[in-house]
C-alpha cells in the first residue's frame, strides 16, 4: 500500500541518478533514503510542510543528511511531517494526512509521518526523522518498524528547523535494528558548529554497562486501550524470553515529567524557534494555537519547571541505579483519523504519555515492533536508557527483535570480570574505585541459588558480606560485574578489609566469575538481610 501524501518534495529520476552518480563508495553506498522536510538539503526548500516556506531553497545541506550522502547513501525525495513538526499524529499538515500502512482508517503517527510511512511501505530501506516529543517512535509504532531516538546531541541538529531546540533529535527508521544502527554510526559525530552537539565520552558514564540484561516494567496498570492492553501483556511474556531480569518499578515520575512537556513552558522555545512563521496562511490551525501562547510564557514559569524537572530527574536517577534498560509502550492506543479529527489536540496529548519524557530526562530509546494487536495492527514497544547508552540498547533492541548482536560478551583481553555487591556498586561510597583503576560495568546479574547477603557491623563504609551457604534465596542475590584491568585486580585485592576477600562466584547464568565474598566466621555475628535480595534494598530497607 503505497500512501500518496508520503513526499513533500520527490526528487526527479535524473536528480536521484546524479546523487548516485556523485556518491562516494561509502558503508552506505548506494542506500535510499527519505529526509523529513524539516531537515535541509541545498537547492530544495525546507517546509517543514508550510507551504509558505515553499520559495525558500535551503543554502546548504544538513550535517545528518550530509553525513549518510558521504556514506554513499542517496536521497530521493523530502517527506511530510506535522507542521512545524509539531504533533504527533501526521494530521497537521496541508499536504495531506498520512495514514498506517496497515490500515486507511488508522493515522501514521508523526510528526515523522511520511519518513516512516516511506520505509514501512518498502519505498526506501532508511529514512531520517526527528524526536521532541516522540516523533521519531510513534509514527515507527504505528507502521511496524523501527525507530532509533538517540542521546540528545549524539547526532548533529545543523540545518534542522528547529521544532523545540533543546530537545529535538535527528532520527532514523528502517525495517531492522542493523541498519538503524549502521546508519547511526554514520551520522554520529560532535559538530563543532552545533551549539547543542555533544561527544560520545571515552568511556561511558558510570551506571551504563556493556550489555544490559536488567529491563524494569512499570509496576502498576498503564492507561491503555484494550487492544493495546491486550499486546502489552504479551510483550511483557516475550520480555522473560529477552531479559535476564525482569524489575517492576513505579514510573510516577518519568510520567509527572512528560506532562510538563505539553503543560510547561517549553512551548516557548517552539515560539522562539518558528513563531514568526504563524502568521501565514499556510499554517495549520491546531499547529497556531498550540504555539501561540508561548509568546506570553513569563521567566518565572520557565525556571520553576526546570526546577519541577530536576526534581523529578533526581528521583529518575534512583531507578537507573537498579536497572539498565524501561519497557514501555510507544503509546496508549491507536487512533482512527476520524478520532482525531474530533479531538486534535486531545488525542495527540495522550499519544505522548509515554514518549514526551525521554528527550527532557536525557535518556535515549529505540522502538521496536511487537507483536500485533488483536485487530492486526502493529503494536510497538520502546526501550529506553540513560544518555550514551545507545550502542547496548541496540543491542538489546536486537535480542528483541530475534536480530545478531553486535556486542561480545567476553571481557576485552587483559581485563577480568569482578563481581561486586555492596559498597563498590554504582553510586555507594567505594564505586570511585573501581572506575579509578580503570573499571567499567560489564552487566547487572545475580548470584545463583544458594549465597547468603549479611550486614556486617563495624563502623565506617556500611558493608555487607556474601556468603555461599547452598540455603540462600532461590533467585539470588543482586550484583555488578565490572571488568577490570588485570593488574588493577591485585590493587583492589589490597584495599579489601577482613573478612571479605575475592573468590570464585556463580551467576545466575551459570558462568563464575571472581567477586567479593566473605568468610563463614565473619558473619556470625552478623545480621542476615538476604531477604531483600541486594544490598541497595536492604539499606533503603533499613539505613541504620
Amino acid at each position: 500500500m503505497v500512501i500518496v501524501t508520503i513526499w513533500i518534495t520527490k526528487f526527479a529520476p535524473d536528480t536521484v541518478a546524479r546523487f548516485a552518480a556523485t556518491a562516494p563508495d561509502g558503508p552506505l553506498a548506494g542506500v535510499r533514503f527519505a529526509v523529513k522536510d524539516n531537515l535541509d538539503i541545498a537547492g530544495y526548500p525546507t517546509t517543514a510542510a508550510c507551504p509558505d516556506l515553499a520559495d525558500r531553497p535551503a543554502a546548504t545541506t544538513a550535517t545528518a543528511v550530509r553525513r549518510l550522502m558521504d556514506a554513499g547513501a542517496v536521497p530521493i525525495g523530502k517527506t511530510n511531517l506535522d507542521q512545524f513538526a509539531t504533533g504527533l499524529v501526521g494530521t497537521r499538515t496541508p499536504y495531506g494526512a498520512c495514514h498506517s500502512v496497515h490500515s486507511p482508517e488508522h493515522i501514521s503517527g508523526g510528526s515523522s509521518s511520511g519518513s516512516a510511512v516511506a520505509v514501512a511501505a518498502g519505498l526506501v530501506p532508511l529514512a531520517l526523522g526527528t524526536d521532541t516529543a516522540g516523533s521519531g517512535r510513534v509514527p515507527a509504532a504505528f507502521n511496524g518498524i523501527v525507530g532509533i531516538k538517540p542521546t540528545r546531541g549524539l547526532v548533529s541538529t545543523r540545518g534542522l528547523l528547529p521544532a523545540c531546540r533543546s530537545l529535538d533529535c535527528v532520527t532514523t527508521f528502517t525495517r531492522t535494528v542493523a541498519e538503524g544502527a549502521a546508519a547511526l554510526d554514520v551520522l554520529t559525530w560532535a559538530d563543532p558548529e552545533d551549539p547543542w552537539s555533544r561527544p560520545v565520552p571515552p568511556a561511558p558514564p558510570p551506571g551504563v554497562a556493556s550489555r544490559l540484561r536488567t529491563v524494569a516494567v512499570p509496576a502498576g496498570d498503564l492507561d491503555l486501550d484494550p487492544a493495546h492492553r491486550v499486546a502489552w501483556q504479551a510483550a511483557l511474556r516475550r520480555l522473560d524470553t529477552v531479559a535476564a531480569q525482569v524489575v517492576p518499578v513505579d514510573i510516577g515520575a518519568f510520567l509527572a515529567a512528560a506532562a510538563l512537556l505539553y503543560g510547561g513552558p517549553w512551548v516557548a522555545q517552539r515560539w522562539s524557534a518558528f513563531g514568526a512563521y504563524l502568521s501565514g496562511a499556510g499554517v495549520d490551525p491546531t499547529v497556531r494555537s498550540i504555539v501561540t501562547p508561548g509568546r506570553d510564557v513569563t521567566g518565572p514559569a520557565v525556571f520553576e519547571a526546570w526546577e519541577r524537572l530536576a526534581e523529578l530527574r533526581r528521583q529518575t536517577e534512583r531507578i537507573w541505579l537498579d536497572v539498565d534498560a524501561l519497557l514501555l509502550p510507544v503509546t496508549p492506543t491507536h487512533p482512527t483519523l476520524a478520532e482525531v479529527a474530533a479531538d486534535p489536540v486531545g488525542v495527540n496529548s495522550r499519544l505522548g504519555t509515554y514518549t514526551n519524557f525521554v528527550n527532557l530526562l536525557d535518556l535515549c530509546a529505540v522502538a521496536v515492533p511487537a507483536d500485533a494487536r488483536t485487530d492486526g495492527l502493529p503494536f510497538g514497544v520502546q526501550f529506553i536508557a540513560p544518555a550514551f547508552a545507545d550502542a547496548p540498547l541496540l543491542d538489546l533492541a536486537a535480542r528483541w527483535c530475534g536480530e545478531p548482536t553486535r556486542v561480545d560478551d567476553r571481557p576485552p583481553a587483559g581485563t577480568t570480570l569482578v563481581a561486586v555487591v555492596g559498597a563498590h556498586l554504582t553510586g555507594m561510597p567505594l564505586n570511585r574505585q573501581l572506575v579509578a583503576l580503570g573499571g567499567r560495568l560489564h552487566a547487572r546479574a545475580r548470584t545463583a541459588a544458594g549465597y547468603r547477603l549479611y550486614r556486617l557491623p563495624g563502623s565506617g563504609v556500611a558493608r555487607p558480606g556474601l556468603v555461599f551457604t547452598g540455603d540462600g534465596p532461590d533467585d539470588g542475590i543482586a550484583v555488578e560485574v565490572w571488568q577490570l584491568p588485570h593488574q588493577a585486580v591485585g590493587a583492589l585485592l589490597d584495599s579489601i578489609p577482613a573478612p571479605l576477600g575475592l573468590g570464585p562466584l556463580r551467576l545466575d547464568d551459570d558462568t563464575t566469575v571472581i567477586g567479593f565474598l566473605a568468610s563463614e566466621h565473619g558473619v556470625r555475628d552478623a545480621q542476615d538481610v538476604s531477604a531483600a535480595g541486594g544490598w541497595r534494598a536492604a539499606l533503603r530497607a533499613d539505613p541504620a
